[in-house]
C-alpha cells in the first residue's frame, strides 16, 4: 500500500468521432508523462464519445471495441490506470453510461453505471433526457489502485450526497467525478458541490471534466464548462485547469493528509442516520 497517490486529471474537448477521441487522449498522455509519473489518469465523462448533434443515435460500445485495446496499449506503455469517465457501454443487451477502468496490464474492466440520469429541463433550454437513452445503474462501485480505495461517481451524482454518503461509511480515499457540466449549470454549482462533497467525505475528489467548444462532425455545437479540479479533504483546490479547452493538471495525494483531516473532525464516529 502507498502513502502517496500521484494523479492526473485530463480535461477533452470530446466530439462525436472515436478516433478524434482517441488522438486527444494520446496527446494529452504525451504531454503528461513528459514530465510527470501519475499512477491514475482521469478522463471525463464521454471522453470516447460525445453526441454533439441532438437526437443522433448512440450507439453503445462493447468491451471488446477496438477503441479499448487501443486506450489499453497506452495503459501499458505508460505503466498507469486509466479511468475513463464514462462510455456508452453495452452491457447483457442495454446501453449505460459507464466507467471503465484500463489497468497498466492493459486489463479493460467496466467498473460503475451512472446511478442518477440527468433528466433536466433548465429555463430557455430544450428539455434533456438522458433516461430516453440510458438505463440506471444500481449500485456504487469502489475501486483499487495501488491499495487507495476510490469511489466512482458521474456527473449528475455529484447532486446527490447520499451516494458520498455511502462512500464515505467506507472511507474510501478518493472519489472520481468526470463530467460534462453545462455552461450555466456549471457556472452556478459546479466547485461549491465538488468542495461540499469532498469536506463532507473527508476524501479526496477527482473531476475530470468535458470543457470548450464541441464541434460535431455530423452537425451540431455543444458548450461545456471545463474546469477540470483536484480537491483535499479539507474541501481545499489543490490542482486545476482553469481554461476551458483540452489541459490536464496533475498532483501528488497523500494518506498523511487525508488522516489529518479525519483526526481533527472525527466524522465517523459521529455519524447517524436519521429516523424517518
Amino acid at each position: 500500500m502507498s502513502s502517496e497517490l500521484v494523479v492526473a486529471v485530463a480535461q477533452m474537448t470530446s466530439i462525436d468521432d472515436v478516433d478524434a477521441n482517441l488522438m486527444q487522449i494520446e496527446a494529452l498522455l504525451e504531454d503528461i508523462f513528459k514530465s510527470h509519473k501519475p499512477r491514475l489518469v482521469g478522463f471525463p465523462e464521454n471522453c470516447l464519445y460525445m453526441r454533439v448533434k441532438e437526437g443522433e443515435k448512440i450507439h453503445g460500445f462493447p468491451l471488446d471495441h477496438e477503441a479499448f485495446h487501443k486506450v489499453a496499449a497506452l495503459a501499458k506503455k505508460y505503466d498507469t490506470h486509466l479511468h475513463l469517465g464514462s462510455v456508452p457501454l453495452q452491457l447483457e443487451g442495454h446501453l449505460y453510461n459507464s466507467s471503465v477502468l484500463v489497468t497498466p496490464k492493459g486489463e479493460v474492466k467496466s467498473t460503475y453505471q451512472k446511478l442518477h440520469l440527468f433528466d433536466i429541463h433548465l429555463e430557455g433550454q430544450k428539455p434533456i433526457r438522458e433516461s430516453d437513452v440510458f438505463r440506471h445503474g444500481q449500485r456504487p462501485s469502489v475501486i483499487e489502485v495501488d491499495g487507495w480505495k476510490i469511489g466512482e461517481t458521474i456527473c449528475y451524482d455529484i447532486r446527490f450526497a447520499e451516494l458520498f454518503s455511502q462512500y464515505a461509511r467506507k472511507e474510501v480515499d478518493l472519489i472520481m467525478v468526470p463530467a460534462a457540466f453545462l455552461v450555466k449549470t456549471g457556472e452556478a454549482h459546479w466547485e461549491i458541490l465538488l468542495r461540499a462533497r469532498a469536506i463532507e467525505s473527508q476524501s479526496y475528489l477527482m473531476a475530470s471534466a468535458q470543457g470548450g467548444t464541441h464541434q460535431g462532425i455530423n452537425g451540431g455545437v455543444r458548450e461545456t464548462y471545463g474546469h477540470s479540479l483536484i480537491i483535499d479533504p479539507w474541501g481545499a483546490i489543490i490542482g486545476q485547469v482553469e481554461k476551458r479547452s483540452i489541459g490536464y493538471s496533475v498532483m501528488t495525494l497523500t494518506k498523511e493528509r487525508i488522516d489529518g483531516v479525519r483526526r481533527q473532525i472525527p466524522m465517523k464516529y459521529h455519524r447517524r442516520l436519521p429516523v424517518a
